[in-house]
């Protein structure tokens, strides 16, 4: 599946991130989800939890903004905007 690929993506690269940064968890994900992209609302809410599931990223609040520009470069795309992260100890 298409989407199951893009979700996993983003959640790679998130997690990636959170390493990046020393992170013990991550409080809150926003993403930018495509007018095209066949991911969006509760259903990617659902999605997410499941697959961040025993990673840095689990219990973390996802907020996610939806195009509705089918023109846009990226309508087909799930991009990761930002994360918020609880440092790790000893890190300010």
């Amino acid at each position: 599946m298409h989407e199951e690929g893009m979700l996993h993506d983003v959640v790679r690269k998130a997690t990636e991130v959170a390493q990046r940064e020393g992170a013990t968890r991550v409080t809150r994900v926003r993403l930018w989800v495509g007018a095209r992209s066949h991911l969006g609302g509760p259903e990617l809410k659902d999605r997410w939890a499941h697959a961040v599931t025993g990673t840095a990223l689990s219990g973390a609040e996802v907020e996610i903004e939806t195009s509705s520009d089918s023109s846009d470069p990226n309508a087909e795309n799930v991009i990761l905007r930002s994360l918020d992260v609880d440092p790790g100890e000893g890190r300010p």
